[in-house]
């Protein structure tokens, strides 16, 4: 439990560049500051003192204004950022090192016992003002955009966005992957917002460059194959034969 504190503390300084000193995040962070109190009210809880772990759970939403229930369970390394207005409901499971901004709720569509909460797998992140519903399961290293609200499993490396949220072109996804693994750590997962106006440019300059180099890659091929005679010879029938040389390229 005490090595989980540490490691909640630490993870702090990877996640937010405000932060200065181990004394500063454990004094002023409430998203740490919850956390710590639920990892005594989960194991109250988990110890069947479910009044105690109840109460001591209350107390921490009132202190920090993130209501976490103690039967929730929460991984290592997750970095609650502000926290003010975040719901995490009982059977909510968080993998670790999730990140979850203010207003994020984890909540249940159905009154019925049971599992009625989502599980977010390792790595998740999820923006300020989303609501993510239902048991279903967001995938490793899925990004949930600002208020979104997910109500589908959503896979892993994915991107959801919009009311209710879909899942951001997979092919775009990639081409930019380069470039968000250069941009680094993606804060309140908006980096790939495509009705942001300036993620939209930036993201049509991406596709732009990608475009140019899978033509160069295409031109390179085409050099390559100017350099065999035998080619050559076919590339000059097609040319008598009013045929396009680039159908002689697979």
């Amino acid at each position: 439990m005490f090595e989980h504190i540490k490691e909640d503390i630490a993870i702090v300084f990877d996640r937010d560049p405000a932060a200065r000193t181990h004394f500063e995040v454990l004094t002023t962070y409430p998203g740490v500051h919850a956390l710590l109190m639920h990892r005594l009210s989960h194991w109250l809880w988990g110890h069947h003192y479910y009044w105690l772990g109840r109460w001591l759970s209350h107390l921490s939403r009132w202190m920090t204004g993130v209501e976490i229930h103690p039967g929730a369970t929460i991984g290592r390394r997750v970095f609650i950022d502000h926290g003010m207005g975040v719901v995490i409901g009982e059977t909510a499971v968080i993998g670790d090192d999730c990140t979850l901004y203010h207003g994020v709720t984890l909540g249940g569509t159905s009154w019925n016992k049971g599992k009625r909460h989502p599980t977010l797998e390792a790595g998740v992140v999820i923006g300020a003002g989303a609501k993510v519903l239902g048991p279903i399961v967001i995938g490793k290293q899925a990004k949930i955009g600002s208020n979104a609200v997910v109500v589908k499993d959503v896979p892993a490396h994915a991107t959801a966005v919009g009311i209710p949220a879909r899942i951001l072109e997979e092919e775009k996804a990639k081409q930019r992957q380069y470039a968000a693994q250069k941009m680094g750590f993606n804060a309140y997962a908006v980096g790939n917002d495509e009705h942001d106006p300036m993620i939209k440019a930036i993201n049509g300059l991406l596709d732009h460059a990608h475009q140019q180099a899978i033509e160069i890659e295409h031109l390179k091929i085409q050099i390559a194959q100017l350099s065999d005679p035998e080619t050559e010879a076919n590339i000059g029938d097609a040319f008598a034969q009013k045929t396009d040389p680039s159908t002689l390229i697979k």
